[in-house]
């Protein structure tokens, strides 16, 4: 099919199950923009080791659009959206690794589970996943010397290890568990963790906040020693970051909007001007 649908949107499904990973960073807006169906159908993609096209792997509809919804099992997909600047892509399914890496600008929206490296060194735009998520979210690539500078994660299920490692700026919020690690390295930027935490966030931090709701955690991991209690108060930027994450529908308690939270001042191994801040009931 090679008219333009009603949305002027680009669709891909997945013509077989893949039993070994696909490399597709052509799957952006950037390139699909000015792209007819059948320049789209030939952009280059890696099954494996083999240089194949995109018509041979993915069942095609409409041309010349921003706009991608990508349905079916993309799980072995991997560099969706990478380095992409404009557009947005809706992913009705889960997806590979790696997805939303470097990108820009524009909008991933993961209505599954993602793995590992989402959004890995992003430099701006909006990735928000409706499930859970592996490791290295907004993280730094081995060797890098940060990971994500600019724009916004948003993960209503659970995290591995490691999210928003070496991070610079930009804001990762979790609905659910995080893992061991959060924002290991950070120098800069917000992570906020609505549910339980693994062991040692803020590890190595320099710069930056994480803040801990710890909602039904019956057992919260203990900070590390080379935190030191501050004060308890009730931060000004926090209320202007929770009604943003409300107001783009992100779930926000009323009382974490007014609340009190103790500050703890680390990691004092490295700069110790980061902070953790722990919501008090």
């Amino acid at each position: 099919m090679s008219g333009v649908g009603e949305m002027n949107e680009i669709l891909l499904r997945p013509k077989v199950e893949f039993d070994v990973p696909v490399e597709a960073e052509v799957i952006s807006p950037d390139l699909f923009a000015e792209k007819s169906y059948e320049e789209i159908g030939s952009l280059p993609v890696f099954l494996g080791n083999r240089k194949m096209c995109l018509k041979d792997l993915f069942e095609i509809e409409g041309q010349s659009s921003t706009n991608i919804v990508l349905e079916g099992d993309f799980s072995r997909v991997k560099k969706i959206g990478y380095g992409m600047s404009r557009g947005k892509i809706h992913i009705k399914g889960n997806v590979g690794m790696h997805t939303g890496a470097t990108m820009k600008g524009g909008e991933i929206i993961v209505e599954g589970d993602a793995m590992d490296w989402l959004g890995a060194e992003m430099n701006g735009g909006l990735i928000w996943v409706k499930g859970s998520v592996d490791h290295f979210a907004g993280a730094s690539y081995w060797g890098s010397k940060h990971g994500m500078n600019r724009g916004m994660i948003l993960i209503e299920g659970n995290t591995g290890n490691e999210v928003g490692k070496k991070m610079r700026r930009g804001t990762i919020a979790i609905k659910g568990k995080a893992g061991d690690f959060l924002g290991v390295g950070m120098i800069g930027g917000t992570i906020l963790a609505f549910s339980e935490t693994g062991e040692r966030p803020g590890a190595e931090m320099k710069r930056g906040s994480i803040v801990l709701f710890l909602e039904n955690c019956s057992n919260p991991p203990p900070l590390l020693p080379t935190f030191t209690y501050n004060c308890t108060y009730s931060p000004t930027f926090l209320r202007v970051y929770l009604k943003t994450l409300r107001k783009l529908g992100f779930p926000v308690k009323e009382e974490y909007i007014s609340g009190k939270y103790r500050r703890y001042n680390g990691d004092i191994v490295e700069l110790g001007k980061g902070e953790i801040l722990i919501y008090e009931p």
